[in-house]
């Protein structure tokens, strides 16, 4: 028996892998600057004499720069799609890395945390959009694969910190503005083939059919929901990747170098989980995903305030993989709930995550300074509850919109 594969449709499944692998490549690229920022904590707060309550102000400006406009810039771009914008904003990051490795004022600091947190108010929502665009209708997968290499580039930045930037010092930060150079070349060839694909010109865009029975209140409330499960995710994250590297050195005085190794293990786990979660959500249904992956990760999160340093590197790795297998799932659910506005969904989600994670990093600055920041882990330690909430999210398998994107290839 002879099987027949015709030759544009495979080109096209190749080009697609080929763009979603580039965009993954440039969110590792993109994110791992991010991360170089909170990584440098201990050195800056040592070089500006810093207290907690103003180590959570840099991550709040720089959350709060993203997170709110990346809802604008995707309710924008929904409408008038620009195809080179992930070159053009790749470039504030590049700026506000230049700016950071020369910071001689901790005002500085924030601004260029501010710059470096715009590129990322660009970049996400409508890297997300152009993910879905070469799915082939594997959104969970695409959405996984795209942010994986955010995952991957954020496990890197406290790495790279370790032995580069703390050996070095600051002015080394420079060294990666390459990264960014590196970022807009490639983003420039996303833009050229966006562009070829028609989705960015308005007449050649198809329109999101909604075959869900949902009405307008039942999709509000599932938003809700998943806003609220937002916000238990990325408060605990903040806990870790903000305040993690202290937790180690004041409870069990381990070195800086040891901390910010930790923290690249626990970042790795959460590279892993979210590479897991979009296929799983796929193939068993994205609400469950989001169920298990943070109210199943309670028991780890309430044993972790009481372990020895040995259990306490496995718990946070166990909590990184189960925990971060949700955000595929909550972004693609929620772009089936509001079908037609993919980088507004995006934006809004990308958006609320690192401002979420930005306020809670600033209100557990002020805990930690107010109580210890051992207290902030056992505070912390309960928020896994709020992911019963998904019990309430209505079932969507049965009701999934149809998106239909053209393909460069397409006639």
């Amino acid at each position: 028996m002879t099987v027949h594969t015709p030759t544009v449709p495979t080109r096209a499944r190749t080009t697609a892998l080929g763009i979603l692998a580039t965009l993954s490549f440039c969110h590792l690229l993109n994110d791992m600057m991010q991360s170089l920022l909170p990584a440098i904590y201990p050195i800056l707060k040592t070089a500006f004499r810093l207290d907690f309550s103003q180590i959570g102000l840099i991550t709040l400006t720089n959350q709060l720069t993203a997170s709110l406009l990346q809802p604008v810039i995707g309710l924008y771009t929904d409408r008038y799609p620009k195809p080179y914008s992930l070159a053009i904003g790749m470039g504030f990051t590049l700026a506000g890395m230049l700016l950071l490795s020369r910071a001689p004022h901790y005002y500085i600091v924030v601004i260029a945390a501010a710059f470096i947190g715009f590129g990322s108010s660009v970049f996400h929502p409508e890297s997300s959009r152009i993910a879905r665009l070469a799915s082939g209708g594997r959104h969970g997968f695409a959405q996984s694969l795209f942010q994986v290499g955010g995952n991957v580039g954020s496990s890197l930045g406290p790495l790279l910190a370790a032995f580069i930037v703390l050996p070095r010092g600051q002015a080394s930060i420079a060294w990666f503005s390459l990264a960014a150079l590196v970022a807009m070349a490639f983003l420039w060839q996303v833009g050229g083939w966006y562009k070829a694909s028609g989705a960015a010109v308005p007449s050649r865009r198809v329109a999101a059919i909604h075959h869900s029975s949902l009405s307008r209140h039942q999709v509000s409330v599932a938003l809700l929901i998943l806003l609220g499960l937002i916000f238990s995710k990325y408060v605990y994250l903040a806990s870790l990747t903000s305040y993690y590297t202290f937790y180690l050195i004041n409870r069990f005085h381990v070195s800086v170098q040891s901390a910010q190794i930790h923290l690249f293990l626990f970042l790795g786990a959460v590279a892993a989980g979210t590479i897991i979660g979009g296929p799983v959500g796929d193939r068993i249904g994205r609400r469950h995903v989001i169920l298990w992956s943070i109210l199943g990760v309670l028991p780890f999160t309430l044993a972790l305030p009481y372990a020895n340093l040995v259990w306490t590197r496995v718990l946070t790795i166990v909590i990184g993989l189960v925990l971060a297998s949700a955000f595929s799932a909550i972004v693609v659910y929620a772009q089936e709930l509001v079908p037609g506005r993919v980088g507004m969904i995006a934006g809004l989600f990308f958006g609320i995550a690192f401002g979420t994670a930005g306020v809670g990093a600033a209100a557990l600055g002020k805990l930690a300074d107010h109580t210890s920041i051992v207290f902030v882990y056992h505070v912390c330690s309960f928020l896994p509850l709020l992911g019963a909430l998904a019990l309430w999210l209505p079932k969507l398998e049965d009701a999934t919109p149809n998106l239909q994107l053209p393909t460069p290839n397409a006639p």
